[in-house]
């Protein structure tokens, strides 16, 4: 039941020595912001800060996404007591750190994503579905015109219009009780509506829709009509008590909800496929193993979309993985190291101008004769891949031993 690969690339004692010495950000900086507990001065993020700028940012350098994109939150699953350890009753990950994510709907790439921190020491003049969305969008690299899906923890007439403003088209349900929502109309639907019944109101750029489905759906929209005579087919049970395939009236902008509001679910359901998410004993690792998994599947979805477009197969997500994880290992998929590099060669450690002194200077202590023979032998050679000073000569070449 053993699996062989792992051992080939290195032993079990020297990967936990590697998982217990990860550490994203500067210790001492640590202490200085640590002391700062309990002030606004102090960033929760600083010890995730340094690698969680630069996933983001390599996010939105290599991919240009298409119009349609979705706002959802995302759960990384942690207990720990961080004191931004969330727990939402709804998701399948009950307990974790949120994220508020930015994905594009076709194919789940994540494009800018932040960490939800808790309360803010100052208050917010918008609120935090507001400001979540807009600092997800930025202009200078989304461009203008996008169209933006959200659900109803989001959606307001005020973040719509502010993303009108900068040419965002928006689009999401709605709660009725949101401040700026049409409710208590004299038309509005009731229990006894059909199946199939529409309501719409127009307010400037938004158009409020309901429609009468199993149960109420509220929805508002900047970017379509109210309704362009599409249809859903439901079943339905008739007077003699046999169910039937009916078609039923659907308003545009629910059929394009449904459509692209998925984006950051598929992102999920590709993470969650092949993920490195283990138990550990400090919170930042399991975002630093999530970031990795943010980077091995948007990485994935750019071979797909390239291979797409050179109309060539693409891997399947296990393969590209087995082939990222083996060129990153330096060896092939049976464990066989490969040839990485021709820079492991042996060069002087200094170079010296007197003749005098060409025995002597820039010597240093052969690293092997001191680890295994314990003896202090001075060697005027080193490795320059590694720059590690070894013995090269005839009754002590080490420089071959070592590089086995």
């Amino acid at each position: 039941m053993s699996v062989p690969f792992p051992a080939t690339v290195m032993t079990r004692d020297r990967f936990k020595a590697l998982s217990w010495n990860i550490h994203l950000s500067d210790p001492e900086e640590d202490v200085r912001n640590d002391q700062k507990k309990g002030t606004p001065q102090h960033d929760k993020l600083f010890r995730i800060q340094p690698l969680m700028d630069d996933i983001r940012n390599a996010c939105k350098a290599h991919y240009h996404p298409r119009k349609e994109l979705a706002v959802d939150e995302r759960m990384v699953a942690t207990k720990a007591k961080t004191g931004m350890t969330q727990y939402m009753k709804d998701k399948p990950t009950k307990w974790g750190i949120k994220l508020f994510v930015l994905a594009e709907s076709s194919n789940g790439y994540t494009l800018n994503f932040n960490l939800y921190v808790g309360k803010s020491h100052t208050p917010s003049m918008h609120g935090l579905s507001y400001d979540a969305v807009m600092d997800l969008i930025q202009a200078s690299h989304l461009g203008t015109g996008s169209h933006i899906y959200m659900d109803n923890f989001y959606t307001s007439p005020k973040l719509f219009l502010g993303l009108a403003n900068i040419n965002f088209g928006a689009c999401g349900t709605y709660r009725d009780n949101r401040k700026g929502c049409p409710s208590k109309r004299a038309n509005a639907l009731n229990k006894k509506s059909k199946r199939g019944t529409i309501r719409w109101i127009r307010e400037g750029p938004l158009v409020f829709v309901k429609w009468m489905d199993t149960r109420e759906v509220s929805l508002c929209s900047t970017i379509h009509p109210a309704f362009s005579g599409e249809a859903v087919q439901r079943r339905v049970k008739g007077g003699d008590g046999h169910w039937a395939v009916k078609d039923i009236p659907c308003p545009t902008p629910i059929i394009a909800y449904n459509k692209n509001m998925g984006g950051v679910d598929l992102s999920d359901q590709l993470l969650q496929y092949y993920s490195t998410h283990r138990r550990t004993a400090r919170w930042y690792r399991t975002l630093f193993l999530h970031f990795v998994d943010i980077a091995t599947t948007n990485a994935y979805i750019l071979h797909c979309e390239i291979s797409h477009t050179q109309q060539v197969q693409h891997m399947t997500h296990k393969n590209f993985l087995e082939e990222l994880v083996s060129q990153l290992c330096g060896v092939d998929k049976t464990g066989v190291a490969i040839q990485r590099s021709t820079d492991h060669v042996p060069v002087a450690i200094g170079v010296a101008t007197d003749v005098k002194e060409k025995a002597t200077q820039g010597c240093r202590i052969c690293h092997r004769c001191q680890q295994v023979e314990k003896k202090r032998n001075l060697t005027p050679w080193k490795c320059k891949a590694c720059d590690v000073a070894l013995c090269l000569v005839v009754d002590r070449n080490y420089f071959e031993e070592w590089h086995r």
